[in-house]
């Protein structure tokens, strides 16, 4: 979604090119988190509002999905500082987060969140004035119009006229946002998959439902001394886990070849660690096999198609050799350990 919504009352042309140079995520963050207060209402927007909004938008893709922004963004660094000395957790909301960050009052922190004060607030509207940043507060703070806001010391007021047009159009405008800030990342991670579904948090994953019932509750029905691929301990058939070999927030899909049981108390530990080739693939392997042989032909359609999506030559035999099972697990894995997934001990 790279189109926004014409106004006769704004400068289109201005908006259109705010993301036409970019070497970090900050225009783009900064951007979304004036559109979430704008869509509050506010047009007097205190700068630690979007600062702490930046954050809380980027905390998710960079603590859960392990996405590099580059080298001269700092927004990495600076949630793992707040990590560090905040509570804030990975599983917590982007409001909650948001919330930690704005009423801390620790002083320090507020000079963190200011950091970002440095070029971006002034630099977002280089489509509107060129020139210093003291040239650029001046030439805002008088205009009413033109631009999409006026740059003070700890604030900026939106115009009216843009106020307008962002409350009217925000779900678009966001879209726009979330697609060029996806291009920019996706640049900076080009073998990591899906990457414009691992910018937000999903609100809530999926159930493994089916797949437990449809697929690994009848094997297991009819292999019942099947030993977990971690703990080698026997598997009870009323208290085991469906798991993604490669964690979910690499892959972000539930797609059966990626999946496995394993015993429940194991994978609240798990947690999205990465499995070790050496130790692990060959029992993955052997009971994914197992499995497919096993379902033969009564395999429900759609677990067919998830192998065929990935494995072309799952025909009718449905056979996967262990090779090519190995060329396509071993380099997602190699992808994910070089973003910061850590393996199993």
């Amino acid at each position: 979604m790279n189109q926004l919504p014409f106004s006769p009352d704004i400068n289109n042309t201005a908006l259109a090119s705010v993301f036409n140079y970019t070497s970090a995520t900050y225009k783009f963050y900064w951007f979304l988190g004036i559109i979430e207060e704008v869509e509050q209402g506010k047009k007097q927007i205190q700068k630690q509002a979007i600062f702490a909004r930046m954050l809380a938008n980027a905390w998710y893709p960079v603590e859960y999905y392990r996405l590099s922004f580059g080298s001269q963004d700092k927004i990495e660094e600076l949630i793992q500082d707040f990590k560090r000395n905040t509570l804030i957790n990975q599983s917590d909301s982007k409001e909650k987060i948001f919330n930690k960050l704005i009423v801390s009052e620790q002083k320090s922190h507020e000079t963190k969140l200011f950091h970002l004060d440095k070029n971006v607030p002034h630099k977002f509207l280089s489509p509107w004035f060129k020139g210093s940043k003291k040239v650029v507060y001046g030439a805002s703070s008088n205009d009413f119009q033109n631009a999409m806001y006026r740059l003070f010391k700890d604030k900026i007021i939106i115009n009216d006229n843009w106020f307008e047009y962002m409350q009217l159009n925000a779900r678009i405008i966001k879209d726009f946002i979330y697609w060029n800030l996806a291009l920019f990342v996706q640049a900076r991670n080009p073998s990591t998959p899906n990457i414009l579904n691992k910018l937000i948090k999903p609100a809530k994953r999926n159930p493994l439902t089916k797949q437990r019932l449809k697929f690994w509750n009848v094997y297991l029905e009819q292999k019942p001394e099947t030993r977990c691929i971690f703990t080698n301990e026997v598997l009870d058939i009323k208290n085991y886990h469906v798991d993604h070999f490669i964690p979910y927030s690499f892959v972000t899909h539930d797609l059966i070849w990626n999946l496995v049981p394993i015993n429940a108390n194991f994978n609240s530990s798990k947690n999205n660690k990465l499995p070790l080739l050496d130790k692990h693939f060959h029992r993955f392997y052997t009971i994914q096999k197992d499995a497919i042989q096993l379902l033969g032909k009564a395999m429900p359609k759609t677990f067919k198609e998830e192998y065929l999506s990935t494995f072309p030559r799952f025909t009718e035999n449905q056979n996967i050799s262990f090779d090519n099972y190995k060329d396509v697990i071993s380099p997602l894995i190699t992808v994910a350990h070089n973003n910061g997934f850590e393996y199993l001990e």
